[in-house]
């Protein structure tokens, strides 16, 4: 796992705070929001990022540090973009994902040629495919819900990879997954096959770092504190433990216990603590508190990095979301694969792009001196299912989960966000461009990069 804490991003991207993806607007132009309504970079905080954040973008992906932080704004932007042009295109859509040193290109794909002109006219590239992302979607779940225990283990990843419009499965035997396909009834065109000799595990480890004890035995790491009300707590992984389970904080001092889990099928828990630990909106670091400001989720494509008790920082890119990996003890599904490394130890830590809480760390292959793949529970879905609401540096903790917000409406501070949805505010609908846990202040009509009138 990780550590307990996760500071904000990036003091660098003051100095190319102003960039936005080519061709695309800094704010929705054709949205009927405010004048003075902020762009999707400062919504999400890209302009705020931590320097430290920033050196390991720089070192992983190979970028300068003005390329590190005009990812992070282009990719805020492209994000937005992304959400709207999925709503306009409904059963059309077959994903989006950025590219370049610097995440200037956005390819959104269609199914029909007559949406490139609407694509093209957001400053986008479009790209006409075979397969809706609704259709490969589809095709993943089917295949989960036939495949065997035996079928897993042998065909261990299953994700859809919008890139390549396919249906990916990373097999240890391309047989295994040619004979799953067919047991499945699904279409072979849509999938795609690659030999993958190494077999995903969950991160545990019993090593030093700010961690936290399980029954005064295993470790693992915090992955974003919380609140449930006026009860403190943190999210992380649930192969770290079972309801009831004890912990006890990185000095051994008595914490809380596990109150909900879930493994194998997803891999979420939280643990509530007692008076003497407080949450605070933050994951530590080597040198400090990176800052949390939300959790919009990042694009396919986008920069995203880890902080682990064992390998420290570490950052890549989100290769897919909805991924199904299978464990020795069972299969995840909704899981998100990333390039980035990670070793024993950093599992249940944090995933974090820019200053937005993306998941906690579930497991992966390789290590970090060879490289490696990494699979990260989202954090949306975890505070969902638990009525969890993260903790942020919002000077305003707004009401909890489910609460109504001014001046009426469905729309409620704390409530999580898919895109697509639609809620209503102030007398207006609206509809959601990217997935997100409402924030105090975050009202539909103030942050266009979230939220499209209708």
């Amino acid at each position: 796992m990780l550590h307990r804490h996760a500071k904000a991003a990036c003091a660098a991207f003051a100095a190319v705070g102003a960039l936005v993806l080519a061709g695309l607007p800094a704010t929705a132009a054709a949205d009927p929001a405010p004048a003075a309504a902020p762009s999707a970079a400062d919504t999400l905080g890209a302009s705020r990022t931590d320097p430290e954040l920033l050196k390991a973008m720089q070192r992983d992906l190979g970028v300068t540090a003005r390329q590190a932080a005009a990812r992070l704004g282009n990719e805020a932007e492209a994000g937005a973009v992304a959400g709207r042009l999925q709503n306009a295109l409904g059963g059309n859509f077959a994903g989006a994902w950025v590219q370049g040193a610097d995440s200037a290109t956005l390819t959104v794909a269609t199914t029909n040629a007559a949406d490139v002109a609407s694509i093209e006219s957001k400053g986008a590239r479009a790209l006409v495919v075979r397969h809706s992302l609704r259709q490969l979607d589809a095709a993943l779940a089917k295949l989960d819900g036939t495949a065997t225990a035996a079928a897993e283990q042998s065909v261990p990843v299953r994700f859809v990879d919008v890139r390549t419009n396919s249906l990916t499965l990373q097999a240890v035997r391309p047989a295994a997954a040619d004979a799953l396909v067919a047991a499945a009834g699904i279409d072979p065109a849509l999938v795609r096959t690659q030999q993958s000799p190494r077999q995903p595990r969950p991160l545990y480890d019993i090593r030093g770092g700010d961690a936290y004890y399980m029954n005064g035995s295993g470790r693992c790491s915090v992955g974003f504190p919380i609140t449930k009300g006026t009860q403190q707590g943190f999210a992380t992984a649930g192969h770290c433990g079972r309801p009831g389970t004890t912990t006890t904080g990185f000095n051994q001092v008595a914490q809380g216990s596990f109150q909900a889990s879930t493994f194998p099928g997803r891999d979420t828990a939280w643990v509530a603590t007692n008076a003497n630990w407080t949450s605070t909106p933050y994951v530590k670091s080597n040198s400090g508190n990176v800052q949390v400001t939300g959790s919009t989720q990042a694009a396919v494509g986008a920069s995203v990095c880890r902080s682990g008790s064992t390998t420290g920082w570490h950052c890549g890119t989100v290769q897919q979301h909805n991924t199904s990996v299978t464990y020795p003890e069972g299969t995840i599904s909704g899981v998100t694969r990333t390039s980035v490394c990670a070793e024993p130890g950093d599992s249940g830590g944090s995933f974090i792009s820019g200053s937005q809480a993306q998941g906690v760390t579930s497991g992966g292959s390789g290590n970090c001196s060879s490289g490696g793949t990494t699979f990260y529970q989202p954090i949306n879905p975890l505070l969902q299912a638990y009525g969890l609401t993260l903790k942020t540096t919002s000077d305003d903790p707004g009401p909890g989960p489910g609460d109504p917000g001014e001046p009426g409406g469905t729309w409620a501070v704390g409530t999580v966000y898919a895109t697509g949805a639609q809620v209503t505010y102030g007398g207006a609908t609206y509809r959601c461009l990217q997935g997100h846990q409402a924030q105090a202040g975050w009202t539909p009509p103030n942050v266009p990069a979230l939220w499209q009138r209708v």
